[in-house]
């Protein structure tokens, strides 16, 4: 069945996110050739929301679901100093019904979410499963 998922970020500068990825997230990679790099991600979870009108994107010709990315933690303003560290700008903090968040900005100009949640997550339903 499916054993994971890949994500497609899109930027404007590939090459200073790859590095942004690779160096502030610490996210693990490796080099499929050219520099192309793939990134270990984090446990994830993933939830379908009304697209409000909003277009899909399209990708190889076929029309996509639209997503957006929030990256999880455990401490919100921790990991916001943890990136700021780094030299790494976020907006401002703001908490939602849903969880305390931020946006981090990355090289490109482009902006990821980062949420610290307050809702029950799923992100362990992959380990009962696999039991």
């Amino acid at each position: 069945m499916i054993n994971g998922v890949h994500v497609l970020f899109y930027s404007h500068d590939p090459e200073a996110d790859r590095a942004f990825f690779r160096d502030a997230l610490q996210f693990p990679s490796m080099d499929i050739g050219r520099g192309w790099l793939l990134f270990g991600l984090p446990p994830a979870e993933a939830a379908v929301h009304p697209s409000n009108g909003n277009p899909e994107p399209v990708h190889a010709g076929h029309h996509h679901l639209g997503a957006v990315v929030y990256l999880m933690c455990d401490d919100l303003h921790a990991t916001v100093a943890a990136l700021k560290a780094k030299g790494v700008g976020c907006t401002d903090v703001s908490t939602e019904a849903w969880g305390v968040k931020t946006t981090v900005r990355l090289p490109s100009g482009g902006e990821l979410g980062l949420y610290q949640p307050t809702h029950p997550t799923a992100l362990q339903l992959n380990a009962q499963a696999s039991r």
